[in-house]
């Protein structure tokens, strides 16, 4: 990270890698489980952040990104669960790379077209950066849920 970086781009990158610290030491099972009261589990949400943050700058943009496995819509889209999950579903080991790399492949592709004017989403979002701002706001909604099923997963361990 450069101070040149457009902050857009160390915000996206800072708060990766807290959710990245967030997934320290969680095991697969622990990945897995649903605690009593939650929808998702933690495999979901990481599963779910990687996509997320990918379809609103294809929203955007109007461009599809070739990075994003199609079945990933199945598995980590809005209104899915673990319960679309299949075998081949990514493992939580095999989806923090997917999570590291992303902010590195945001910045190559897009830092030279943050401003870049769109057609307005529906959320009024034209440019990438609004973008950024968003899924940085949801970015920080799934770490607290990963936090608290974590909570919940070792207060029930113990």
């Amino acid at each position: 990270m450069t101070s040149s970086q457009p902050n857009i781009l160390v915000q996206v990158e800072t708060y990766r890698e807290w959710v990245l610290g967030a997934l320290e030491g969680v095991t697969e099972a622990e990945a897995n489980l649903i605690p009593t009261g939650f929808r998702n589990n933690i495999r979901w949400n990481v599963g779910h952040l990687y996509l997320d943050q990918y379809l609103w700058i294809e929203t955007v943009t109007r461009e599809k990104i070739q990075v994003l496995p199609d079945e990933f819509h199945q598995w980590f889209g809005f209104g899915t669960s673990p319960s679309n999950f299949q075998p081949d579903t990514p493992t939580l080991a095999e989806l923090i790379p997917y999570l590291r790399n992303q902010p590195i492949d945001i910045r190559d592709r897009f830092s030279n077209r943050l401003d870049e004017a769109f057609p307005p989403t529906e959320m009024g979002m034209q440019t990438i950066e609004h973008v950024l701002s968003r899924t940085i706001f949801h970015e920080g909604m799934h770490l607290q849920a990963i936090l608290d099923l974590k909570k919940c997963i070792l207060s029930q361990s113990v």
